[in-house]
């Protein structure tokens, strides 16, 4: 039977991968650095476990005998994407993760040729926020003739987990970047360029700040279109605040209380713009459910070698395996 291993499991999200994992009758391992954290959480779970760090290339690869995916919880994935997709594959194994960052979509960009060549996937992003934008458009350019340039926003609702604060703070940049004609460019003054969406919540507009997100790099393999924004509006509650004093992350009566909406303008060579809204569970419940439910698919064999996204392999529709997703054009 195929097998996955979770790493990463024991940090917020990676237990709600895990714990949905189980629900969904799963054959997995969890996985991680502490001995005393991961064999624990494997106790409860009722499932095998390995203990490994990333310093060593032989023991990632002993870790990975027997499985045939691998997802990867384990942020900043800055630290933990390259050592995972090399050992990937090295050992035949399909890579998955939930970064946000870009760093494992350039690892993986980078790796496409050595990958297909190994029959190996490797899709970062397979859940979260990155997989909300991009289903969410590949929905919208359906009903669109000639989509010329999207503009696309986050809203980013309720408390962060600390690894997740942790993972921003090491990735912040001077340069906001934004797709022009293919290219990735720095966008100049990004401060001044917020731009109002309608996230259909009953709100109205509001003014979104562009932010680099690594749909710049996904969309245009799924879509071809080349002119590309991203933004996001975050509430009060994500202001920076001291990491340390966080607690590890949202409860599930947080969570329950604040869903997350996406919001895309594509505007096609006439310069007509059609609007289309994603409304979905919180990011966490998402990203851990879409996550699982990633990991499945591709254990039972929905798999393109090469470095792909959710979109690509599975349709737009997956976002619609996480209840309360609801895709619209409005």
């Amino acid at each position: 039977m195929a097998r996955l291993l979770i790493y990463g499991a024991t940090g917020y999200t990676g237990r709600l991968a895990s714990e949905h994992a189980q629900r969904i009758g799963l054959h997995f391992l969890v996985a991680g650095r502490s001995e005393s954290k991961t064999k624990e959480l494997a106790t409860e779970l009722g499932v095998g476990s390995r203990v490994f760090g990333l310093e060593s290339p032989e023991k990632i690869d002993e870790a990975l005998l027997g499985s045939s995916v691998l997802l990867n919880c384990a942020g900043p994935f800055i630290r933990t994407a390259k050592p995972l997709i090399e050992a990937c594959i090295r050992n035949k194994v399909h890579y998955l993760d939930m970064a946000a960052e870009l760093d494992s979509y350039h690892l993986s960009a980078e790796s496409d040729a050595r990958a297909k060549e190994a029959n190996v996937m490797l899709m970062p992003g397979c859940g979260g926020g990155i997989a909300m934008l991009s289903c969410l458009v590949c929905y919208v350019i359906e009903h669109v003739k000639n989509p010329r340039r999207v503009d696309i926003a986050l809203h980013i609702s309720g408390p962060m987990s600390r690894g997740s604060e942790m993972s921003a703070a090491e990735n912040i940049t001077t340069a906001c970047l934004e797709l022009v004609k293919g290219d990735l460019v720095a966008l100049e003054d990004a401060a001044t360029k917020t731009k109002q969406f309608d996230f259909d919540n009953g709100n109205g507009p509001v003014d979104c700040v562009p932010i680099t997100l690594p749909n710049l790099i996904t969309l245009p393999r799924s879509t071809n279109i080349r002119d590309i924004r991203t933004f996001i509006f975050a509430e009060a509650a994500l202001l920076p605040r001291d990491v340390e004093a966080l607690p590890i992350g949202p409860t599930k009566e947080e969570r329950d209380l604040h869903p997350y909406q996406v919001s895309v303008l594509v505007t096609e060579t006439d310069r007509s713009v059609k609007k289309g809204v994603l409304h979905s569970a919180n990011g966490y419940t998402f990203t851990s459910q879409a996550s699982a439910e990633a990991s499945r698919r591709v254990l039972e064999g929905q798999v393109v070698p090469g470095f792909q996204t959710p979109e690509i392999v599975f349709g737009y529709r997956f976002v619609e395996d996480v209840p309360g997703s609801v895709l619209k054009v409005l």
